[in-house]
């Protein structure tokens, strides 16, 4: 008995409805990055392992899928019994997909450094890969789309995002609020319980308050040496509120005098005075709860959720100040964002926030009597396909009946009928398949019917 096929866990196949909506919210997102005078790049599915590992922490490291070596990639594996996991991923795995779109861009930066205008203003719609636990929103492959500055320092930029998510939504017609943070506070707050070492510890930890709670997120910070005092003073951060003045007045009481949280605040505060001015329709707040646990943020770090619906970030990004150094580039700084749109699409489908007109497929069907009619109907289907109405053939010379189901169950408004009384005339028959109404029609009048 044949084994049912199916498809690993954690990804998906598409039907044409979900393509069409998929292709919506694309189309969207990418006219409003063009908007801002973004431009468009691709990168490969896959990059040199090295590329990549290193730069997401251990945990996004383990999430990276690897690519076994072509042929046969145990060569030059001496000894099996001594070997571990660890040592052994380097030398049969020399690729892996990539693991988001900034790392790749990074790449891309300082491979074509001599080519690009700087800032250079780049976008990215590709999907990504990871090792992750399947669960609602969650998936192992899935679309990003990235926008981002590189090669400027000025603050603008990320208040420019925070429009962009602004404008990308209300067209989306998704209520959301964007939660701003800092790196360099949050670089002061390890400062000042003292645990400066261990800042990746306490980002990363704080990164999964939401999913894990404040009781588990503190067990973490413990087993990671942590004193309890110090865990109860990073509590006490994340749990800040108020309007935007009590908040940073709070957090700055919390900081003390701070070189590098001073420069966090100062970052904060230029970044709300241009946002004031901007006109958004987006809730937008300091959140000291945020964290961003990637490594390579430095600056100012976002996140995006919606107002009406528990579901996970839709976007989120941040300045990196030194990315490029890592490929050897050093100082070029660059600030980002990426749109999740799996859970946008997630998101819009339990709302239902889909236009119905997005979900047409063709229009006009043009029923087949046999080879002296398909001749006929050709150059009128190719008429209407110039004026832009979406139209096909039916292949075969079947039954009406079975013509006019095809027409029913693919929801095609519209059928053409030219028999032979139709093509003696030099006319053809539109039936409307929804209201029943049908007419005798010349070329010219059907044309006008659209």
């Amino acid at each position: 008995m044949a084994t049912k096929p199916s498809i690993p866990k954690g990804t998906r196949d598409f039907t044409p409805i979900e393509m069409s909506r998929r292709n919506y919210i694309f189309d969207t997102i990418r006219e409003v990055f063009k908007l801002f005078g973004f431009q468009q790049i691709e990168t490969p599915s896959f990059e040199n392992l090295s590329t990549l590992t290193g730069k997401y922490g251990d945990e996004g490291d383990r999430l990276i899928f690897k690519i076994l070596n072509s042929g046969d990639f145990l060569q030059g594996v001496d000894n099996l019994n001594n070997t571990t996991a660890a040592s052994l991923v380097p030398v049969i795995c020399e690729k892996a997909l990539r693991y988001d779109l900034t790392v790749p861009f990074a790449r891309y930066v300082v491979q074509y450094q001599n080519d690009i205008v700087f800032p250079f203003r780049r976008f990215q719609i590709q999907p990504v890969w990871r090792a992750d636990r399947p669960q609602k929103g969650r998936y192992r492959e899935f679309y990003q789309c990235d926008v981002d500055i590189i090669g400027s320092e000025s603050m603008l930029n990320e208040a420019e995002l925070v429009q962009i998510v602004d404008q990308v939504f209300e067209k989306l017609g998704i209520s959301v609020n964007v939660m701003i943070n800092n790196r360099k506070i949050l670089a002061a707050l390890a400062d000042a319980v003292g645990a400066s070492d261990n800042m990746t510890d306490i980002t990363v930890a704080i990164d999964k308050l939401d999913k894990i709670g404040s009781e588990k997120m503190a067990a973490e910070l413990l087993e990671k040496g942590l004193s309890p005092e110090s865990v109860s003073l990073i509590l006490e951060f994340t749990q800040i509120e108020g309007n935007f003045g009590e908040k940073m007045d709070s957090m700055k009481q919390m900081l003390g005098e701070n070189e590098i949280g001073e420069r966090g605040i100062l970052e904060m505060s230029k970044l709300f005075g241009y946002l004031k001015h901007m006109e958004l329709k987006c809730g937008y707040m300091p959140d000291f709860s945020l964290a961003r646990g990637l490594n390579y943020y430095t600056g100012a770090i976002f996140e995006v959720k919606a107002k009406d619906a528990a579901m996970g970030s839709l976007c989120g990004g941040g300045r990196y100040d030194d990315l490029t150094g890592i490929f050897g580039l050093p100082g070029v700084s660059g600030v980002g964002i990426s749109f999740g749109a799996d859970r946008i699409y997630d998101l819009m489908s339990e709302l239902k926030l889909f236009p119905a007109e997005i979900e047409q497929g063709t229009q006009v069907l043009f029923v087949n009597f046999g080879e002296m009619e398909e001749q006929f109907c050709i150059p009128i289907a190719k008429k209407l396909r110039e004026i832009g109405v979406r139209t096909e053939i039916f292949p075969e010379s079947a039954k009406m009946k079975k013509q006019m189901g095809y027409a029913d169950k693919n929801n095609i408004q519209y059928v053409v009928i030219a028999g032979e009384n139709e093509v003696a005339q030099n006319k053809v028959t539109l039936k409307n398949m929804r209201s029943g109404e049908q007419n005798v029609l010349t070329i010219e009048e059907l044309l006008n019917v659209f």
